[in-house]
């Protein structure tokens, strides 16, 4: 659904999405329009029909991608076809996108899909793009991922903050649980840097536009506080994320299935490995219970179905 808050100007429509998509901000000016990330693969039928209902009749000229993980990239080669826009990814990213190596893009490594595209032309931290009346500064974002940008309009006071800052939290720490990077370190650097900013709203990657800043840092601040006190509750946190997006897309396992599949799937068995260090059926159990407690899921017949 379209969404939109006093201070965001005609020119910019927020479609607010469910998982396991991102949110898409689309800017018009005049006749053309440009689009601020895709969605999920499984959704592209929908994100398309939406893209157009806005577009109405408009040429989208331009998709922007804030990072490459499959919720914000996935539909990109779907909306290139149906609109023949061309592809603008954060320059971090392109070799890995050119290669198309599923483990960098945490495809492989979480079970994940998206359909592989090619990108036109990238976007650096320091750029600047102009779209939806507004003019926006690309900003480093990492933590979350650490190839990925924000964007910033100083004039109208807004970020399009993609998976850095959301209304309660921001996206699960992939380099930091990896062992890849020091991603927590990342992550309060781009919330110091998001503080620092004039801004009266932020469209974040999923969750509803809000103006409640100070708010949401605060969250966030304390979320990541706990996260560095506390790395097996950053674990927890991250896998039984991670599942629920799989369970939202394959709708239900196999009761019996799932410790064998919390094996096979590389990121459920490094982490529990790195820092829970517990028999993939006790795991199992663990998250069953978790996730129908926190009623994102349901038991039926032996099976663990998506509520």
């Amino acid at each position: 659904m379209s969404t939109s808050v006093p201070c965001l100007p005609d020119s910019l429509v927020v479609i607010e999405r469910g998982w396991l998509s991102a949110n898409n901000v689309v800017g018009l000016d005049g006749g053309v329009a440009t689009m601020v990330d895709s969605g999920y693969v499984t959704h592209a039928a929908q994100t398309v029909d939406l893209v157009r209902h806005v577009l109405d009749g408009r040429r989208l000229e331009r998709l922007v991608n804030t990072h490459g993980h499959s919720d914000h990239i996935g539909c990109n080669a779907a909306v290139q076809r149906a609109f023949g826009c061309r592809i603008t990814v954060p320059a971090d990213i392109a070799p890995i996108i050119e290669a198309w190596d599923e483990d960098a893009l945490l495809l492989s490594i979480t079970d994940q899909q998206c359909e592989p595209f090619r990108h036109d032309d990238t976007l650096a931290a320091g750029e600047r793009l102009v779209f939806g009346g507004c003019e926006w500064a690309a900003l480093a974002a990492p933590g979350h991922d650490m190839h990925a940008l924000m964007f910033h309009c100083e004039q109208h006071r807004l970020l399009i903050s993609g998976d850095a800052l959301w209304r309660d939290g921001f996206g699960v720490q992939f380099p930091e649980l990896l062992g890849s990077d020091p991603g927590l370190a990342a992550t309060r650097a781009t919330l110091e840097a998001i503080a620092r900013l004039p801004l009266d709203a932020v469209l974040p990657g999923h969750g509803a536009p809000f103006t409640e800043v100070d708010d949401a840092l605060e969250r966030a601040f304390g979320r990541l506080d706990a996260f560095a006190a506390d790395a097996e509750r950053m674990a927890r946190n991250a896998i039984r994320t991670c599942l629920s997006f799989s369970l939202m897309e394959c709708r239900s396992i196999a009761l019996d299935a799932l410790p064998s599949y919390l094996e096979e799937v590389s990121l459920y068995r490094d982490i529990n490995r790195r820092y829970l260090r517990i028999e993939a059926g006790e795991l199992a159990n663990r998250l069953v219970r978790e996730l129908v407690q926190a009623g994102v899921a349901r038991i039926d017949h032996d099976m663990l179905h998506a509520s």
